[in-house]
């Protein structure tokens, strides 16, 4: 089974992958990121642009979850935005029509709700220091001027399985998602404490320079 988890840039994608790896036994996480910051890197810097827009992305996304489902046991896990529906149907589309078992949630949230995320991940704590509560999200530009387009976009019809996060923790999206598949969870046993700690390391992990 393949868990594609889309939602704007800043919704929670990658905190809920990595708290269903941990809870979730033989799973692993396959990020599509690094097919696209590979291609980046080969490409000179005047021709690079969203990664997502190459056929090359597409094609070599589908090959490696196709490889993956085909030959790892445990559940598949994606964190990956995709907004436009030609680009779903040549990677989930076609994964599913390989038949594989992917199912496909939408992480949602209040526009508000996704900008404070964003403030917070990675190293918005520390503009937030030097520049104040309001200071602008340059590292985050991209992901603000999509933002809208992916709220727009990831609450059709055909994005759907939608669950919306505003009042949720990370640990309550992973249960939902794991009931929605029918998978059994390990019980979450961190505290508060705990909790906030392991979320703040797997977002200083997951920063970017690309």
């Amino acid at each position: 089974m393949l868990l594609w988890i889309n939602g704007p840039f800043g919704g929670g994608k990658t905190q809920t992958a990595y708290e269903l790896r941990r809870r979730l036994a033989g799973s692993v996480v396959c990020d599509p990121e690094h097919v696209g910051f590979g291609l980046h890197r080969m490409t000179p810097p005047g021709l690079r642009g969203d990664f997502q827009d190459l056929p090359a992305w597409r094609q070599g996304v589908f090959e490696v979850l196709d490889r993956a489902l085909g030959g790892h046991d445990g559940v598949v896990i994606v964190p990956m935005t995709v907004v436009e529906p030609g680009y779903f149907a040549e990677t989930v589309g076609r994964l599913r029509e390989r038949g594989h078992d992917v199912r496909h949630f939408a992480l949602l949230a209040e526009r508000e709700t996704v900008l404070r995320r964003l403030r917070e991940r990675g190293f918005g704590h520390a503009v937030r220091l030097v520049g104040g509560k309001d200071a602008p999200l340059r590292r985050e530009s991209f992901a603000v001027s999509k933002l809208d387009l992916c709220l727009e976009r990831l609450g059709g019809e055909e994005f759907a399985e939608h669950l919306w996060t505003d009042r949720l923790t990370v640990p309550k999206v992973a249960d939902r998602i794991a009931a929605s598949a029918g998978l059994t969870l390990a019980p979450d046993t961190d505290g508060p404490l705990r909790g906030r700690l392991r979320r703040v390391w797997t977002g200083l992990r997951h920063v970017r320079f690309d």
